[in-house]
């Protein structure tokens, strides 16, 4: 069994610093420039790119001294998210850090970063920060002492990026995955663009164009500008009565926001319901492959069940009364981000997009023909997608059975 020493992370460290929020707040965010890295961002042992923010150079240039390299561990410092933790994607190096993420950068010499980043998701450490984060003040938050005195075992540098480079593996596998249903996604959503935003569908050249009245101006003859809820039934999620325990803790999916960020289909989230507590909404539960769309708070973050599941009452979702369009629907839900903003923002400092104001949003509908080819051409790459989330899935759980084995010392090295 390896032999481990007690360090402090401020011994065997070259940096732990976080940054700040730029002049402007939001309003100085940009669709490009130097990567902007925020808590939301961060997950365990995963990055999500779809709230990624940048700035512009001057901005940059004031963050010079939270500038990420390569191996840098990310650790979320305040909120609800505090403790979360991985390691910066090299494809955005040199991003900068706002003031809810730490950078923690190992020495390379006494502590291997991968290692660090598997060591800080581990039971164990992950309960310590936790611990940390309270101390007694209103908003969970880590304070850059409590990390540099933070005390981690260490076995040896060489044992380290061993036990790193098998953990590594199963985060490899689970990479490409993602990168094979990026691929996937990009196919569907190139051929929704071709047919039903350029009007390049089979056939099109035979088809006359028509005066919509609509927001949609000229649209094939044959097809219809509807309302949502003239497609199916608008549901919005409830949550069971918090105080009764025997509501939670089972085998139904209940989705929240934060759940979605960086799935198509949701297949775990971090609370569930029992049989008890679903039963007790059970007008709530959305069958498998239903598209749901967050309308309170952060608006307009799209998903689909990959089983029988329910949401909180922050998402309203859409079960059609022809399932076929779940495909079309996604993709004209996903569209739909910047409008749910503009409806959502009544002066209230939490945008809300509520269920009258969402069944009643205009959507393009394409005639049965038209609709079913669409369908035929991606429900299978639909199908492998959720094939391979699955996958990643039972990846990341052989992960992270082992990581508490190993960076304990309870699992021997071979």
């Amino acid at each position: 069994m390896a032999t481990f020493r007690k360090v402090k992370l401020e011994d065997v460290t070259t940096k732990i610093g976080s940054g700040a929020t730029p002049r402007g707040g939001q309003g100085s965010y940009y669709t490009q420039g130097t990567p902007l890295i925020r808590s939301l961002n961060v997950y365990d042992l995963k990055f999500d790119y779809s709230n990624l923010a940048f700035i512009d150079n001057e901005q940059a240039k004031k963050l010079n001294n939270v500038t990420v390299i390569e191996n840098d561990v990310l650790l979320n410092i305040t909120g609800a998210s505090v403790c979360r933790c991985t390691s910066v994607p090299n494809n955005l190096v040199p991003a900068r850090v706002n003031q809810h993420v730490s950078i923690i950068r190992a020495d390379g010499k006494n502590l291997d970063g991968k290692y660090l980043k598997y060591a800080l998701v581990s039971p164990f450490y992950k309960n310590n920060l936790l611990g940390l984060s309270k101390n007694g003040a209103t908003r969970e938050a880590l304070t850059k002492e409590n990390i540099e005195n933070f005390e981690i075992s260490l076995p040896s540098f060489e044992e380290q990026t061993h036990i790193s480079s098998i953990l590594s593996a199963y985060d490899d596998l689970i990479e490409n995955n993602e990168k094979r249903i990026k691929v996937l996604e990009e196919m569907a959503q190139l051929l929704y663009t071709e047919w039903f935003v350029k009007f390049k569908f089979p056939g099109h050249e035979k088809v006359k164009m028509i005066d919509s009245g609509t927001e949609y101006g000229r649209i094939p003859e044959g097809w219809e500008v509807m309302r949502l809820k003239e497609l199916g039934k608008t549901i919005t999620g409830k949550t069971p009565p918090t105080g009764d325990l025997d509501n939670f803790n089972g085998e139904v999916l209940f989705i929240k926001t934060p759940d979605i960020h960086g799935n198509i289909f949701v297949i775990k989230t971090e609370q569930t319901l029992s049989l008890v507590g679903s039963h007790l909404q059970a007008t709530k539960l959305l069958p498998e492959k239903t598209v749901f769309v967050s309308c309170i708070g952060t608006l307009g973050v799209v998903g689909i069940t990959s089983k029988p599941s329910q949401t909180n009452q922050q998402i309203n979702a859409l079960i059609l009364y022809d399932a076929t369009d779940y495909i079309y629907l996604y993709f004209f839900a996903k569209g739909l981000r910047q409008k749910l903003v503009g409806l959502g923002s009544n002066g209230a400092t939490m945008g809300n997009v509520n269920k009258d104001k969402f069944e009643n949003l205009l959507i393009l509908y394409p005639n049965d023909k038209i609709r079913k080819s669409f369908f035929d051409r991606t429900y299978e790459i639909f199908d492998e997608i959720l094939t391979l989330q699955l996958h990643s899935e039972l990846l990341s759980k052989t992960r992270d059975l082992l990581i508490p084995q190993l960076v304990t010392g309870a699992r021997k090295l071979k």
